[in-house]
């Protein structure tokens, strides 16, 4: 880069970063000579357009430096730790952020590009200047996507809009949210992208005149008003005529008769008094206002919207801010460069942006692996917010959609995961609950709760989603390592060893031999990876004859359903008082059936599949089971028999009738809470001595009815 170029494309650097950055590029020439771009020119023409961007939002001379260097390390086989030693490790650490991982081998070409995103996310949650580069990396590309293959530009132009997009809108940067869209959209569609384009130009003609005329009465009412102000016409792009004509079904014609104009004033205060001008001079339209600066959208971004009835009937779309304002709106988080100053409101954006950036660590820190990671963050992208309040009045902005549990977890992991109910606006709701605007959300906790797996069906941001996946698969994890400890002690007091025999020596032998810790066997013997009695046998070191015939001589005892390791049988339902075989199932643990359980009457024949058990003589809850109550066709015969069943202290979770045929019975179809065959006995005797009832018996298998 010549010094004569630097001057033109970054002067407000000073000649010592001036003197770097044209050894950064002499670096970066001299690295990628001979290699072309798809167009054919000089691949170097490249990373400095991407400079030639940064140096637009007015970027410091490591991050153009970087940008000029970004594919070095990728494309030339240079070293990162060479770029550290000539322009700093602050420098290397950016190029490093930006790379791809094209080198690795991953399983599928979706976890490649996951695992890219994944890496350069969280290098952005380091320095925000990593995806700056990238944004701007991928705006030239986009710029110049013509020269790549039809099949390369649909895919690079999907995941545009899919990530860098939202991305760009995320931090604020609307003016490279709104190129690449619509570059996107017309490598996308390119049809209608064309003819999109051409009605606009037919359209804008007939336009000039109104848009003059709303723009001077608006202008003129501000002045009257004692404002001053700038009036500007706001044509909306391509896309977002597109997204609006297909969210909302409209014509071209209904999207594109809206007019918008943006009004710039001096001070926060008078944006309101230009709203009370306005709103004196066309009608507003009724649930049409915003108001961005009391409350600012997560970006930082603020400003007044309303929507009026303007002249001839036709909607004018008006946003009302200061310059600082507008100069957050156009920029985002890169006005913290362009624009040096103290000012609370840039500081606010440099904040909130912060704040974005590092959930995306705790994000990383709960999801299995980079397609996860990207799922949840995708969730995230999208604009569209609801501004919630907590107990205490502060704003809390949440994605359209997001419930009491995705707001629990957005204050804090631990209120998430501890979280039992809620109060929206005083009053208690469930946790599945979507959030509105303005709506005052109180959490209420417990010490002992723990995350439910259901809440992962109805959460929608990617934090809630994360950490309750990682709460769950914790909670599995001990309780599998709970499970496999009662195994491991069954069979060794099956072989007549107590478990407080097994020494450390013990342990640690097997330890080194498996090459795990001693969590994870007794977790894999929970799981049914590992058979309880072949542990013992080498924690024993010996497997006699003698010891295999005595190793089930010690029943294990079972309380109930207990978490995830333990299981009822959903084929047999047993409840206390009937015979019992727990059956190992691989990944799920151990499964409780009853003995004539047809399911497991083949593993019967094999010892290392079944574990002998017995229900606990103190088990202190209820168990779901299924009746069958054939009954004569009368007006309140299910009315009696639910009575006669809640008096007999049981709880109906569903009943279900049979099909009427019009005949004389017809077939009621319970599942009942009992505490064990005896009360189940007691139940179907009662039931039995009504009059109304022929037959009845319990069900069990396919013949059970389930809500």
């Amino acid at each position: 880069m010549p010094a004569g170029s630097i001057e033109e494309v970054a002067p407000y650097l000073k000649p010592a970063d001036a003197e770097a950055l044209a050894r950064a590029y002499a670096f970066s020439e001299k690295a990628h000579e001979g290699q072309l771009r798809k167009d054919g020119k000089p691949y170097i023409t490249h990373p400095l357009a991407v400079s030639e961007i940064l140096a637009d939002w007015h970027m410091d001379a490591q991050t153009l430096m970087a940008a000029l260097l970004h594919d070095v390390v990728e494309d030339t086989g240079i070293a990162p730790e060479q770029i550290a030693e000539q322009f700093g490790q602050a420098v290397a650490n950016l190029v490093e952020g930006v790379t791809k991982l094209d080198k690795i081998q991953f399983e599928s070409k979706a976890h490649a590009q996951a695992e890219n995103f994944r890496k350069m996310l969280l290098a952005m949650a380091q320095d925000v200047r990593v995806i700056l580069i990238k944004l701007a990396d991928r705006l030239h590309n986009m710029r110049t996507l013509d020269a790549m293959k039809p099949e390369q530009r649909s895919r690079i132009a999907q995941e545009t809009v899919d990530i860098y997009a939202p991305i760009a809108n995320r931090l604020g940067l609307n003016n490279v949210y709104r190129e690449l869209e619509d570059i996107a959209f017309m490598y996308l569609h390119p049809t209608r992208h064309r003819v999109l384009e051409k009605a606009v130009q037919a359209a804008r003609g007939n336009r000039d005149e109104t848009l003059n005329k709303i723009a001077r009465g608006i202008g003129d009412k501000l002045k009257a008003a004692g404002l001053r102000a700038e009036v500007y016409g706001r044509e909306k792009h391509l896309y977002s005529i597109y997204r609006k004509m297909q969210e909302k079904n409209l014509t071209f014609s209904e999207v594109y008769d809206i007019y918008g104009f943006r009004v710039i004033v001096e001070q926060p205060a008078d944006c309101y008094l230009a709203l009370g001008a306005l709103h004196s001079l066309y009608k507003p339209i009724p649930g049409k206002f915003k108001d961005y600066i009391a409350i600012p959208k997560a970006n930082g971004y603020q400003s007044l919207h309303t929507t009026l009835f303007g002249p001839f009937g036709a909607p004018v779309e008006i946003q009302i801010r200061t310059q600082d304002m507008h100069r957050i709106a156009e920029a985002g988080v890169a006005s913290h460069w362009l624009y040096k100053a103290d000012d609370t409101a840039l500081s606010e954006v440099q904040k909130r942006t912060h704040q974005w950036l590092q959930s995306l660590l705790d994000i990383q820190a709960d999801s299995r692996d980079s397609v996860e990671f990207l799922e949840h963050i995708k969730v995230d992208l999208f604009p569209d917010e609801v501004y919630v309040f907590t107990p205490k009045g502060d704003i809390m902005a949440m994605p359209r959609g997001a419930t009491v549990v995705d707001f629990a977890y957005n204050v804090h992991t631990d209120i998430g995961n501890r979280c039992i109910a809620a109060r929206i606006n005083g009053e208690f709701m469930p946790l599945s609950t979507p959030l509105r605007n303005g709506d005052r959300v109180e959490i209420v906790t417990s010490e002992s709760a723990r995350p439910n797996p259901s809440w992962i069906h109805f959460v929608v941001t990617g934090k809630a989603r994360a950490h309750i996946r990682n709460a769950l698969k914790k909670t599995h994890q001990y309780e599998s390592e709970g499970l496999g400890l009662q195994l491991l002690n069954q069979a060794l007091r099956g072989l007549a060893v107590e478990p407080a025999e097994i020494t450390e020596a013990q342990w640690e032998r097997l330890i080194k031999e498996s090459g795990r810790s001693k969590n994870e066997i007794l977790a894999e013997i929970g799981l049914g990876k590992m058979l309880g009695v072949v542990v013992a046998l080498q924690l024993l070191a010996r497997d006699t004859e003698e010891a295999a015939e005595r190793r089930q001589a010690v029943p294990m005892l079972i309380h109930g359903a207990e978490g995830v390791a333990v299981r009822l049988g959903k084929c047999c339902r047993p409840i206390p008082g009937d015979p019992i075989i727990g059956q190992i199932k691989k990944d799920r643990g151990l499964i409780i059936h009853t003995h004539d359980c047809q399911q497991v009457r083949h593993y019967r024949e094999d010892p290392d599949k079944w574990v002998n058990v017995e229900w606990a003589p103190d088990i202190d809850k209820t168990f779901e089971v299924g009746i069958k109550v054939i009954v004569a066709n009368k007006r309140g015969v299910l009315a009696t028999v639910a009575a006669t069943i809640a008096s007999e202290g049981s709880d109906i979770d569903n009943v279900e009738m049979g099909e009427q045929d019009g005949g004389a019975y017809t077939s009621l179809f319970f599942n009942v809470q009992v505490q064990n065959r005896v009360h189940l006995s007691r139940l179907m005797r009662s039931l039995r001595g009504l009059p109304d009832v022929v037959r009845i018996y319990r069900i069990k298998g396919r013949e059970a009815r389930t809500p």
